[in-house]
């Protein structure tokens, strides 16, 4: 009969732990039961904190606790608990008053019991702790096989009542993520819906995930950051100014770099604040629309590596930003293409009425109706490697004028840029030349080789500005035939750039070459100067005397040279024609080597 009632009872407490019962209930009846239908007087189920050293009491049946408060917290000095999970196997001290467990001698006196069995449960609390069943009897007695098998079924109930319960916590915690990642992707929805701003979309990304994070916008030239990386480096606010200032550029690039490699792991982002270098670690994730690349993400390795929830998260923050950053872009375009549209209008004098054209400017921030000069920014060449070249240079220029206090508009042409400045005749001259070399060494971290600068006259009218643009274009024609970039000016040439543009950089060198190419090669060859010598000849009017004390030799040495030159290379200055036309051929080579 009592093992009938020992069957009844598992049976029940099976059914409450199918049912999803009360955890802490569901104990409470476990031990119980392990007294009820045997001869245990008292028992309790205990979780064992290693660390701290003590016992502590989760579920317990006591018919006396009407007596006196018992405590729930056991020193593990006084315990048997220990061995038990150290053995993996119950301890059963026969007679607890002759034992070596102090507290335990101790309390059998008080609550006047004598067996104690403590047997090690295959679970661990929600803490992380392993739990032990502990029983015991006012009298001594014998535990056989058929007891500890069923205290072994009560054990393993209870490990399967609390593994349940820690499955139904993970399922409530996933579920309350799951949740939260759904309201985390309808909140950067409506953000992008509302037309807010990237930057505070940023921010809001790197309130919800774990990992600190920097959004890069290529489109809007624009580096946003959240928290700080290094908080010994950086506190939040000190980071956010850096990235925004001198590190923006810098990590900037980087992302380029590696979104245009095939690297996806994590980087070793190197820094320099002005003050010092430092590196961080960090995962550069892309952010694009329609497989065209508009920004990128930068996540720190602080936190540990990301849940399937976080990760979910992640994908939305990526799509939210990438598509409010793809507005900048079609915004940008739209912009650009109808300042490119109108200025081409004027240089090629395709307008009408100059009013119409003045009133369209004006609503396009373009100046025409005052006084401007144009920066010319050619990058043919290096340009071929960015797909997003326009967008991020035309930014980059701007943010240069800017700084420089010049109210300029930034107009987009194919493989180039213009720049329409406000005309301050000599005196802004020296901040123009500055402004020059500034966007060439911008450009030039993007390039690897410097874009071809100039500046044109006074644009006062719209006829001023076809004029301008075809004599820019025919410098830079002139540059690239001789190889030159960086920032340029008319003086450069000499003045010969309109003959050079007419003739053409192929007709120019060959003529230098049938005209004194033989001697630049000697001179080369053999270290002689028969090329400055005849020059210089020449720049003072072939006066031998006057050519001498220019060059610091004697007359006989000057003569003695004129007369090698003419039996070496047959050339003869006396007659005008051929006096003109080497002097010009040396005047070319100027130019070209120059």
């Amino acid at each position: 009969m009592n093992r009938t009632m020992q069957l009844l009872s598992l049976r029940d407490v099976a059914s409450q732990i199918n049912s999803g019962g009360d955890l802490d209930l569901t104990l409470r009846q476990l031990v119980r039961v392990s007294c009820q239908h045997t001869d245990w007087t008292l028992g309790s189920i205990m979780s064992i904190d290693m660390s701290q050293g003590y016992a502590y009491v989760v579920a317990r049946h006591d018919p006396t606790l009407l007596q006196r408060p018992l405590s729930d917290r056991w020193e593990l000095a006084s315990s048997p608990a220990v061995i038990a999970l150290q053995r993996n196997e119950p301890i059963y001290i026969r007679d607890v008053r002759e034992s070596e467990y102090s507290g335990y001698r101790m309390e059998s006196y008080e609550r006047d019991y004598r067996t104690v069995l403590v047997m090690p449960m295959s679970c661990r609390d929600f803490e992380g702790r392993p739990m032990v069943l502990s029983v015991v009897s006012r009298h001594i007695k014998e535990v056989g096989d058929e007891d500890l098998a069923f205290l072994g079924m009560i054990i393993h109930l209870g490990a399967i009542a609390v593994e349940r319960e820690h499955q139904l916590e993970a399922q409530r915690l996933a579920a309350e993520r799951l949740q939260q990642a759904l309201r985390v992707h309808t909140t950067l929805l409506e953000h992008v819906l509302a037309e807010g701003s990237v930057s505070s979309l940023s921010l809001m990304v790197g309130s919800l995930l774990p990992s600190p994070l920097v959004a890069v916008d290529f489109a809007a030239n624009q580096v946003i950051a959240g928290r700080s990386p290094d908080t010994l480096m950086f506190d939040d606010a000190s980071w956010q100014n850096a990235v925004a200032g001198v590190l923006s550029s810098q990590i900037s690039k980087t992302c380029r770099d590696t979104l245009n490699s095939s690297v996806r792991t994590p980087v070793n982002l190197f820094l320099d604040d002005g003050t010092r270098h430092f590196t961080f670690k960090a995962q550069i994730e892309p952010l694009t629309v329609d497989h065209e690349l508009v920004g990128a993400l930068v996540l720190f390795a602080v936190a540990p590596s990301l849940s399937e929830l976080d990760q979910l998260m992640l994908e939305s923050a990526k799509f939210a930003l990438s598509v409010q950053m793809m507005r900048s872009v079609i915004r940008f375009r739209f912009e650009t293409r109808t300042q490119t549209e109108l200025f081409f209008e004027v240089i090629e004098r395709r307008w009408r009425d100059a009013n119409d054209v003045l009133q369209r400017a004006q609503r396009l921030d373009i100046h025409l109706n005052a006084p401007q000069q144009m920066i010319v920014v050619d990058f043919s060449d290096g340009a071929k490697k960015h797909a997003t070249a326009p967008s991020h240079f035309h930014h980059n220029a701007s943010r240069i004028l800017q700084r420089a206090g010049m109210d300029a508009t930034v107009i987009a042409i194919d493989k180039g840029l213009v720049c329409l400045v406000p005309f301050e005749g000599e005196k802004g001259a020296e901040r123009i030349t500055k402004v020059m070399r500034r966007i060439t060494d911008d450009l030039m971290h993007y390039l690897s080789v410097e874009p071809i600068v100039l500046a044109s006259s006074c644009c006062t009218t719209l006829n001023d500005y076809p004029v301008a643009w075809e004599r820019c274009r025919r410098m830079i024609d002139i540059a690239r035939s001789f190889g030159r970039t960086g920032p340029l000016s008319g003086q450069d040439f000499g003045p010969m750039p309109m003959l050079i543009a007419a003739v053409g950089g192929e007709d120019i060198r060959a003529y230098v070459a049938d005209s004194v190419g033989a001697m630049i090669a000697h001179d080369k060859q053999h270290g002689t100067p028969y090329l400055e010598t005849l020059s210089t000849y020449l720049q003072v009017c072939c006066r031998s005397q006057a050519c001498a004390d220019a060059m610091g030799v004697h007359v006989t040495t000057l003569r003695y040279r004129l007369t090698r030159i003419q039996e070496l290379f047959d050339i003869d200055v006396e007659t005008p024609e051929r006096r003109f036309a080497i002097e010009l051929a040396i005047r070319l080579q100027n130019v070209m080597g120059s």
